[in-house]
């Protein structure tokens, strides 16, 4: 295994995909795949976290910062890169063990040949830093002239985001700060570059370009290069300024472009050190779970104390830049079992997001906690009510997902739960977490519902997982996550003493424990969740069993557009069986003790010809369920397709008329979490490690490490012997 991903391709068609594929991040800022000579055209992108900006009634999105790397030659005049002249031979590599990504082109001119050879890399070890080399040799005395430096220009979705640019040029430096829209927020970017030629260079500040021109005339064979140091900062990061930028760049031509990778590729290192999953018998299964695992780890946010992953990670401004349910399902494992600092720090950003979730729930008129179904700062909701495009009428349609995805708040209260659970600490919880579980328990309890003299409750109106049925009553997924919530309000509340005395007096101030305690366990042992019929199957929700019977082809052929939403009112799914992904598998997923294996099975066995896997998180829940079930065969297709969601052609890109393109950072957290829980059978109870593997047929060995209760576990897996040893760290 070589770690690296290749391609030759340069079809204009597919420059977004390999934007995304090729993509280097450091959790603070992603730099998309693009080449150095991209426009805006070309979709190049450095994404930044956590900074938003709204124009107008356009939709509010993350910002992509002015960019940094923009280079591109003239040879004897002519300008020469792609997709505008056609090569004689191009490549791009990303070696994603050390988050390198590099590139080789060449092209004919009228008097020989020129080739562009450049390196790029997202420092993992001062994330505000991003290096890269550029050479370009020719085979003859070719007169060039290199042009490099920042690119104002930026490609934004509903933009544009920037008011104003204020730049400023010097020999070899270069500065661009750009300010937003909405709030006045600044970015800076800011660049030295060295050559290794003894050529001045010209600067220039216009089209919103901030750049250098080099001239020279190449000796045959010779290698001429520039290296680049670029510091992005925004105003919203605490110490840093024009002079701490000034430093860091200092600081890189000090030390050199090589020494600053070397530093890069250490931080890497360690990273892998625990991170990487090792299987032997299926190079290609191996491949691509740990090319999904770096995904994981250029988002991760390791350098802040509270912030989260969204839901396409750093690779561009599609879905808004939000916090999704995915970040605690599907992502949350990887770093709990890794780096369980990371976890804190991704559940401490829900924990620091209350305020806005108590402020969600009383727009509804509703108690407690309702979070935001794509979170922004400060907990803000930017889902509208308008998410999807007709593609008939080219109006927006009505969807619900903000007003009745209500199993969010139950996502949040398991990341947290599992959090203290897996690692042991309270901290966590002690830090606010307690009132977050408490006021989510009080939204769930300000949703219930009771017939005139009946003796159960239910929840009404709602969207679960699976999308495409919007507004029905007693999906099972989301009143069993209410109940689950329930029960962990009431495991927190019957065990303040655990905390300490601040804590308890604390929490007994702002609520009245007792009656809490009467009401919450009142509904968690009265909230209906459908069980299984004669037949073993659990109705996703109430009427699903009367709808349309049919199968995932057959919808299909019933489109009159290959974009065409399958949900809401008038989908073609909406009033049939078939569904956009796992939602009752999803459950018996989370709660297969509390189900008999056969009726894991019956469900999963009737449920995935229903399924479209309309969304990258739905094969992964699948996989999970058929190893609890005994079925690793079953589950090996699923895995591999969350594990290739970022390597395979032909995901869904579109909502509609709505581009959601990007990474799938939940689909890879799937793939970890079908690896280790489903094949390596791993789990965490009553304080305990647990190993029950049942690898595929083909591998002959499994090893990683597993982060629980505080302690480190190196874990080896062989058909013939399973071996679980302490680490010391």
């Amino acid at each position: 295994m070589d770690w690296k991903i290749r391609t030759s391709d340069r079809d204009v068609e597919r420059i977004s995909t390999r934007g995304n594929r090729f993509l280097v991040g450091n959790g603070y800022l992603g730099i998309r795949g693009t080449l150095e000579e991209y426009r805006k055209e070309q979709l190049p992108a450095v994404n930044l976290a956590g900074i938003f900006d709204q124009v107008g009634d356009s939709w509010r999105e993350p910002l992509n910062a002015p960019n940094g790397l923009y280079t591109y030659v003239k040879v004897d005049g002519e300008a020469y890169g792609l997709p505008g002249q056609e090569p004689l031979e191009h490549e791009m590599v990303l070696d994603y063990r050390n988050a390198l990504f590099s590139r080789k082109t060449s092209w004919k001119t009228g008097r020989g040949v020129v080739t562009v050879i450049s390196e790029r890399f997202a420092s993992r070890a001062e994330v505000h830093l991003i290096g890269m080399k550029y050479t370009v040799t020719a085979d003859f005395h070719a007169d060039v002239e290199l042009y490099t430096g920042i690119d104002g220009n930026v490609w934004e979705i509903n933009g544009p985001h920037y008011r104003q640019m204020e730049a400023q040029v010097l020999e070899n430096r270069a500065e661009i700060t750009a300010i937003t829209q909405e709030k006045g927020d600044t970015v800076t970017v800011m660049e030295a570059v060295c050559a290794d030629f003894p050529h001045g260079s010209e600067g220039s500040w216009r089209n919103k370009e901030a750049l250098h021109k080099y001239e020279f005339v190449t000796e045959p064979g010779r290698a001429y290069q520039i290296r680049k140091g670029i510091v992005v900062f925004t105003s919203k990061d605490a110490g840093w300024s024009k002079e701490r930028a000034g430093q860091v760049l200092e600081e890189f031509s000090d030390s050199g472009y090589e020494a600053e990778k070397q530093k890069h590729r250490q931080a890497w290192e360690e990273k892998w050190r625990y991170g990487q999953v090792l299987v032997e018998g299926d190079d290609q299964a191996m491949e691509a779970l740990n090319y999904s695992l770096y995904h994981l780890l250029s988002i991760a946010p390791a350098h802040a104390k509270s912030m989260s992953i969204p839901a396409r990670g750093l690779s561009g401004q599609t879905y808004k830049g939000a916090v999704f349910w995915d970040t605690e399902m599907f992502m949350l494992d990887y770093f709990l079992f890794t780096d369980p600092a990371v976890a804190r720090t991704l559940m401490k950003y829900r924990v620091d997001t209350l305020g806005g979730a108590k402020q969600k729930a009383a727009q509804y008129g509703w108690e407690g906690a309702y979070y935001a179904w794509e979170s922004q700062e400060g907990g803000y909701d930017a889902c509208t009510d308008y998410n999807v495009v007709d593609v008939f009428t080219g109006r927006p349609m009505r969807t619900f997902f903000r007003d009745k995805q209500y199993h969010i708040s139950a996502a949040i209260v398991y990341g947290i739960m599992r959090y203290s659970h897996i690692t042991g600490d309270d901290s966590l919880l002690k830090e606010g977490g307690l009132e977050t579980v408490i006021e989510c328990a009080r939204f769930y309890y300000s949703l219930l519902l009771k017939r005139a003299g009946g003796t159960r409750y239910e929840i009404h109106d709602v969207i679960g997982p699976d999308e495409y049925h919007e507004r029905v009553n007693n999906n099972a997924y989301t009143n069993r996550m209410a109940k689950y919530t329930f029960q962990m309000a009431v495991e927190l509340l019957t065990g303040l003493d655990r905390f300490g005395d601040r804590v308890k007096e604390s929490i007994e101030q702002q609520y009245r424990v007792p009656k809490l305690l009467e009401q919450f366990e009142d509904a968690a042992e009265h909230l209906y969740v459908p069980a299984p019929d004669e037949q073993g199957i659990i109705e996703q929700f109430d009427g699903y069993g009367n709808l349309e019977d049919v199968f995932v082809d057959q919808v299909r052929s019933r489109l009159l557009h290959e974009k065409e939403y399958w949900g809401g009112a008038y989908g073609v799914a909406s009033q049939t069986k078939v569904i956009k992904q796992a939602d009752v598998v999803t459950m018996l997923n989370l709660f297969s003790d509390e189900y008999p294996e056969d009726i894991c099975l019956k469900n999963w066995k009737y449920y995935e010809p229903r399924t479209e896997h309309g969304s990258s998180l739905s094969a992964c829940m699948y996989a999970m369920l058929a190893c609890k079930c005994g079925m690793p065969r079953e589950a090996y297709p699923f895995f591999v397709k969350s594990a290739r969601a970022d390597l395979n052609d032909g995901g869904k890109e579109w909502a509609g008329l709505i581009y959601i393109g990007g990474t799938h950072p939940a689909a890879s957290g799937g793939a970890y979490m079908t690896a280790v829980e489903g094949f390596g059978g791993v789990s965490f109870t009553e304080g305990k490690l647990k190993v029950k593997p049942q690898l595929p047929e083909n591998w002959k060995r499994m090893k990683f490490h597993i982060c629980c209760g505080g302690k480190r576990y190196a874990v080896d897996i062989r058909p013939e012997e399973t071996t679980v040893e302490e680490v010391e760290e």
